[in-house]
């Protein structure tokens, strides 16, 4: 596996477009999606840090995908402390994603030259993310926000990155609505992977989706 600098990491968030997410208790389930957006042409996965234990799943999922999805980089979502951004990116995690900006973070990730991805509801919160190197900010969450509020963001400062996170659809007139607007990448959970997959295991379905997903992005940009 090709060993990433954070720069190249954020031309990679830029160039496809699309970052899912998801988060389940079994790793095998997690290692399924992750070979079905593999397959379906997505390289960049969100494993969101939410429920006990969740360290011990990413650490398997890490392994399992460096030898089946070389090409996959992961990274790990909704962390809250340095302490748990320290303990994922030991673990092999590429880049970190936050609900708010924390300087313990970003101080944990700039240190190992890792991509932080602060969460950001505010002009003043993505200056203040930007002060501090994050190449990326996530809007979250995006569904009490409009496009409209990226355009106002890229008018003063077109250098900003944006990815909306938490409210992006797979419909391709939101998604239209948003690259016009200018976002950098948008970060997809549940509209994207059924959070009933593990029952469902149509893991197919959802190699298909992402295919059509990737597409439309390219499409629209």
């Amino acid at each position: 596996m090709k060993n990433y600098s954070r720069a190249e990491i954020a031309v990679l968030f830029k160039e496809t477009g699309l970052v899912p997410l998801f988060y389940d208790k079994e790793a095998e389930t997690v290692k399924k999606v992750v070979k079905a957006l593999y397959e379906g042409g997505a390289r960049l996965f969100e494993f969101t840090s939410r429920g006990d234990f969740a360290h011990e799943v990413f650490s398997e999922v890490v392994k399992y995908s460096q030898k089946e999805c070389p090409e996959m980089l992961l990274g790990v979502g909704s962390v809250t402390d340095g302490a748990e951004a320290s303990r994922y990116i030991a673990m092999g995690a590429k880049f970190v994603v936050s609900p708010v900006f924390r300087k313990d973070v970003v101080k944990v990730c700039n240190r190992r030259k890792v991509l932080y991805l602060p969460g950001c509801g505010t002009l003043e919160e993505i200056g203040k993310a930007e002060e501090w190197g994050c190449e990326i900010v996530k809007l979250f969450p995006a569904s009490v926000y409009e496009p409209e509020f990226v355009k106002a963001v890229m008018g003063p400062q077109p250098w900003t990155a944006i990815m909306p996170s938490g409210g992006v659809t797979t419909e391709r007139d939101n998604l239209k609505a948003w690259f016009d607007a200018g976002v950098t990448c948008v970060g997809m959970g549940s509209s994207l992977i059924k959070k009933n997959i593990s029952t469902e295991k149509d893991f197919n379905e959802l190699q298909n989706k992402v295919s059509r997903l990737i597409q439309v992005i390219s499409e629209l940009r």
